[in-house]
């Protein structure tokens, strides 16, 4: 999956945040969705205009945004 086609930022809609092609869907409303354990079909219902793709796109924006930058951890942390 390359999220690069269903993920795009534009200055004038959500200030620039990542956003689903095509709609005014954040990537970090899908993925704190994802975080809070609710199951994707749920996503879906939420968001009629998501897909299974678009989710999908979303951890895989995020996997990528883990590779390239690190947070600071406090040792030990779990």
């Amino acid at each position: 999956m390359h999220w690069h086609k269903r993920i795009s930022t534009d200055p004038n809609v959500c200030h620039g945040k990542a956003c689903i092609n095509g709609t005014r869907i954040m990537v970090s409303v899908i993925l704190d969705n994802l975080a809070a354990g609710l199951p994707v079909d749920e996503i879906l219902q939420s968001y009629p205009s998501l897909t299974r793709d678009d989710v999908q796109a979303a951890i895989g924006y995020a996997a990528e945004l883990a590779r390239e930058r690190v947070l600071p951890l406090a040792p030990g942390a779990a």
